[in-house]
Parts: C-alpha cells; sequence; structure tokens
C-alpha cells in the first residue's frame, strides 16, 4: 500500500490511478492524516456487496423483531424530509 500527500496527487493522479487499477491501494492523506483512498474497481465492488449484505441482515433482524408498520410518509416527516 503506497501513502501519498494530496499535493502529491494533484502531479501524480494519472499514475497513481493506474496503479491502483492494477491492484494497489493508494492512500491520500491530507495534514498527515488518512483523508481518502485510490482502490481497485474490484475492491469498491467487494465493499458494496459487503454493504449490501449487512443492509439486508439489518433489514431481516428489523422485520423478525415485529413492532408496527410506519408508512414511509411519516417516517420522512419526523426526520424533517
Amino acid at each position: 500500500m503506497t501513502t501519498v500527500s494530496i499535493d502529491e496527487v494533484r502531479e501524480r493522479l494519472t499514475e497513481l490511478g493506474t496503479r491502483a487499477h492494477h491492484g494497489e491501494r493508494v492512500i491520500v492523506e491530507r495534514e498527515g492524516e488518512g483523508f481518502f483512498a485510490l482502490v481497485p474497481v474490484e475492491d469498491a465492488e467487494y465493499m458494496q456487496r459487503l454493504e449490501d449484505k449487512q443492509d439486508v441482515e439489518a433489514i431481516r433482524q428489523a422485520k423478525a423483531e415485529g413492532g408496527p408498520f410506519v408508512p414511509w410518509e411519516d417516517v420522512k416527516k419526523k426526520l424533517g424530509l
């Protein structure tokens, strides 16, 4: 894994993007702390599948717990959406 500053990314984006495309993970730092990462598309897709799986499991658990049905419009109103 490579770590670069955000200033370096501005100058080397094409190179770093190519490295990520070929499987390398690149951590971009701002003020010495991790800010974001350049990762292969396969990694991002895998993370999305994991998140989707967790969401489905959370929905199953919520349904199993039961409780009253709350219409979506009521939820949006309560959240100010």
